[in-house]
């Protein structure tokens, strides 16, 4: 069974991927989209920041973001500087590192629906005098549908079962920066077994309803 220590991670691990899939959402739709429409030379420079999560070592990740966001980093100093705290260590140093980490997750399949869509459907609503802004909410963003799907699921799973990242940004700390991924670990390292498999086994039931959920709606709507 599930101890109050667990719960908490339970409880951190899902604020932390909610939080992370909005913000994720919100600074990833339109780059998803400037990255199907431009033919910008730079555009595969922006592509390749984006992918770089994909085959970087969490490690590697989550040791230059614990610099920026230690008391000696850029953004950590800054923070000082304004009266704050650094944000290494901390919640919310998660969340920024979290969005770092589960970024092409967001932004990649976006860009693929948005690419799917084509130049016909926004033509044609040009021409019926539709502003690029009404054209992007009431034609593109529909049809990208499955898109927005697939980008929020992915984000959020990857966002709940990430460990390197998080435990470099954000210890290891009870209650306050303690994921779900890092109690499992804590768990087998102690020798609980029955805990570890508590967490592990319902973490693995939750990633596969929530793929089958995508491959199933991706499939009633036909989606590419």
């Amino acid at each position: 069974m599930l101890d109050e220590s667990d719960l908490a991670a339970l409880w951190i691990t899902l604020r932390l991927a909610g939080l992370t899939v909005v913000i994720l959402l919100l600074l990833g739709t339109p780059l998803a989209w400037w990255l199907s429409k431009t033919q910008r030379r730079f555009k595969a420079v922006v592509e390749a920041v984006v992918a770089l999560p994909l085959v970087l070592p969490p490690t590697v990740l989550g040791f230059y973001l614990l610099v920026a966001l230690g008391p000696n980093g850029p953004v950590g100093g800054l923070m000082m500087t304004l009266g704050g705290e650094p944000l290494a260590f901390t919640f919310a140093g998660l969340v920024i590192g979290s969005v770092f980490y589960s970024l092409p997750f967001v932004v990649q399949p976006l860009q693929g629906a948005f690419a799917a869509i084509g130049r016909r459907p926004m033509e044609v609503a040009a021409t019926l005098g539709a502003s690029p802004l009404d054209r992007f909410f009431t034609v593109a963003v529909p049809l990208a549908r499955p898109g927005f799907l697939t980008a929020t699921v992915l984000g959020f799973a990857h966002t709940v079962g990430e460990f390197g990242v998080v435990l470099m940004i954000g210890g290891n700390i009870p209650g306050e920066t303690q994921v779900l991924s890092i109690a499992i670990y804590d768990h087998v390292e102690a020798l609980e077994y029955g805990h570890a498999h508590w967490l592990a086994g319902g973490l693995l039931l939750l990633f596969f309803l929530l793929l089958l959920a995508v491959y199933v709606l991706n499939r009633r709507f036909k989606v590419v």
